[in-house]
């Protein structure tokens, strides 16, 4: 994938890698700030990782 993200200063090739992982039976998922976010039910996974998202935004806008 090439693109810029708002802090780059130059659009850079990236590379997704699969940031939702079992552990014992559990689901969590990774972040850029290399932590491990969860556990979390199967069908609220996705709504996690959309809220963890927004929080980590507006940190940003605040920063």
């Amino acid at each position: 994938m090439y693109a810029m993200r708002a802090e780059d200063s130059a659009p850079a090739t990236r590379f997704r890698s699969d940031r939702i992982c079992r552990v014992n039976g559990e689901l969590y998922f990774s972040t850029r700030e290399n932590t491990l976010e969860g556990p979390f039910d199967g069908q609220v996974i996705e709504r996690k990782i959309q809220a963890y998202i927004a929080r980590m935004q507006r940190q940003d806008s605040k920063g």
